[in-house]
């Protein structure tokens, strides 16, 4: 009886904070909302695990609402708060119930107080943030624990040393210069117009605290060698003591496929006739790192592999061809930036961030160009699941140069002269996002540069790319200016279908386009603002907009015999004032069934079109 007691107890205290949380917060502003905006409860906010690549089960979701308040940036702690704030939703957001901008002349705070579970007791207690944009400084109980600058790259802080019995308070501020500073930002800019979206401030990805061991598994590489049957595992244990045994383990399914002890670093796991990895058929191995002192399992971690292979290589015409699994696919897809107009740079809630991916997958592509945006780990954990190849874009900054749309492509030295103190920010933060989405199998392209926006030392940059990850393709300058270096030359080119010239690039190079199409298509009731928004080209149905697509979709399929190897079409959703999403921004309109662009592009796909030398 007591039990029970407690129980309606405990059940009764959980309906009463959701019920406070629901009249403590409200979706601030005016504008239109995805589906998904009804279903946010601020009293568990994007609740899913948010590290699918290293999975411990000692942690806590640390979303929901929290008290903020804007300050003069050189302003000390508030001792008053301005309200309440939804985590992680940005502060410029609807979503975040403040729906307000900070600019570079102020600081966004933000305070909370957090009971660590029991299970966190004589543990080290760390703390984690998804991404904050940009410069974020961290106080626990009133005691600074670090600072990071970076609005794309997650980081941690040991919080240990500060904590106290009962409640923690969590204080964080946050600076922000948008487009008026060196730091990469992406779209961002403080006057919103044309492809510049509105600025993201703060808190965006997932906060938690997790409860680990002195000696413990921060981090892990896993690289696959189809060629071999390898996978090359290295780990980042923290703490580690002679005698320590770390054991991986890979498995398909319940059954145990390799396994090894992590001693003199790398470790090559022998994977005998491995299951590749491809579109048609994304096979993941499970894996998991344990870590035994006297025969006690002091850490263990759950992670996951795919066994594929990005290059390239010539066809029987001597043209380069991108390969996967050395053989060549044509690769198509969408120009994705991931915004939302509820949540900006943050889904909703998981199941939209699935939706995107999906929804693609459905209308027949098989790539995704991640655009100038890097996007939270589950979003990559998607793709892997789903089979859809991802070109990962860096976020610009700095911007300057500029860019021509031409059906051939003139090679020019044009570099732009960033400031060291730009140039340590770029190369800070590209170095930080590769660490961190290396795992995810579906990524097979990097793209440093898009359009010649803030380009700069590219021989240097493709070249530390390249060693830096040699298991994967680079795309130098995604329609920007060209060098030569690198495995692809990438022409944008508006609104048609074109290619570089195979005769100059094509024993060298793979030949991509890099953006085409932009057809643009307003509906009424799903625009972010009544007038003034544009395509590259606007049709007045969806009939018009399609008959012109599959007009482009055939023009590719001559493009692929004559060398073309990659094809990426503007645009998954309508973002602001662009209407030339093949969903509205809403996602609440498929401008286009999906059954029709699927048939479209399915000859795209046909591999009599083009013979690999074996």
């Amino acid at each position: 009886m007591i039990r029970n007691n407690l129980l309606l107890l405990a059940l009764s205290l959980g309906l009463m904070s959701t019920a406070q949380a629901q009249q403590d917060w409200k979706i601030a502003g005016n504008k239109i909302t995805s589906p998904w905006s009804e279903k946010v409860n601020p009293a568990a906010v994007l609740p899913e695990y948010p590290r699918p690549q290293l999975v411990r089960g000692n942690w806590k979701n640390l979303n929901g609402l929290w008290q903020y308040a804007v300050r003069e940036k050189n302003a000390a702690t508030p001792t008053s708060w301005d309200g309440k704030i939804l985590v992680p939703f940005a502060i410029e957001s609807g979503l975040s119930g403040v729906g307000r901008t900070v600019g570079k002349d102020s600081l966004l705070w933000y305070r909370t107080n957090i009971t660590l579970p029991a299970a966190m007791k004589g543990k080290k207690v760390l703390l984690h943030f998804g991404a904050v944009d940009w410069r974020t400084t961290v106080y626990v109980n009133g005691k600074e624990a670090g600072s990071h600058e970076g609005g794309f790259d997650p980081f941690s802080f040991d919080i240990t040393p500060f904590l106290k019995k009962g409640a923690q308070e969590i204080t964080i501020s946050v600076w922000d210069p948008t487009d008026e500073g060196p730091q990469p930002r992406g779209k961002q800019v403080k006057k919103p117009n044309g492809i510049w979206y509105t600025p993201v401030t703060g808190i965006w990805q997932t906060v938690w605290v997790e409860g680990v061991a002195d000696t413990y598994i921060a981090g892990t590489t896993q690289t696959p060698d189809i060629d071999r049957g390898e996978l090359t595992v290295n780990a980042d244990i923290p703490g580690r003591q002679p005698g320590d045994v770390v054991k991986v383990t890979a498995y398909d399914g319940n059954t145990e496929v390799a396994a090894g002890n992590l001693e003199a670093q790398p470790l090559q796991l022998k994977i005998t006739s491995p299951k590749l990895w491809s579109p048609e058929s994304p096979f993941l191995y499970d894996l998991r790192f344990t870590i035994t002192r006297k025969g006690k399992v002091i850490d263990e971690v759950k992670s996951y592999f795919a066994m594929r292979k990005s290059s390239i290589g010539k066809d029987n015409n001597g043209v380069q061809r991108m390969l996967l699994n050395n053989h060549f696919v044509f690769q198509f897809g969408p120009l994705d930036q991931g915004w939302w107009p509820d949540g900006l740079y943050t889904a909703p809630t998981d199941e939209a961030l699935l939706y995107d991916i999906a929804q693609t997958k459905a209308m027949g592509f098989n790539m995704i160009r991640k655009h100038i945006k890097v996007e939270p780990a589950r979003w990559y954990y998607y793709c892997d699941k789903l089979g859809m190849l991802v070109w990962q874009d860096m976020p610009s900054g700095d911007l300057g140069n500029g860019w021509e749309m031409r059906p051939g492509i003139i090679d020019r030295a044009t570099d732009k002269n960033r400031s060291a103190e730009s140039e340590a920010y770029y190369r800070k933060e590209w170095n930080a996002i590769i660490n961190t989405l290396y795992n995810f199998p579906s990524i097979i392209v990097w793209t440093p540069f898009n359009e010649a926006w803030g380009q700069f030392k590219t021989m240097d940059i493709a070249a530390w790319t390249m060693k830096k990850d040699p298991s994967r393709l680079v795309n130098t300058a995604s329609g920007g200016n060209f060098y030569p270096i690198g495995p692809i030359i990438d022409l944008h080119n508006y609104p048609e279908p074109a290619m570089p010239d195979p005769a100059i690039y094509g024993d060298k190079r793979a030949i991509v386009l890099g953006e085409y199409g932009g057809l643009g298509l307003p509906v009424d009731g799903h625009v972010w603002q009544q007038k003034d928004n544009w395509g590259y080209q606007s049709f007045k149905n969806a009939d018009e907009l399609f008959k012109r697509y599959s007009a482009f979709t055939d023009r590719l399929e001559e493009l692929i015999k004559l060398g073309l190897s990659a094809a990426v079409y503007t645009q998954t959703t309508d973002v602001e004032v662009e209407i030339n999403g093949l969903m509205t921004y809403d996602r609440r309109v498929q401008k286009v069934p999906v059954e029709q662009l699927k048939a479209a592009s399915q000859k795209l796909y046909n591999p009599a079109l083009v013979t690999v030398k074996p």
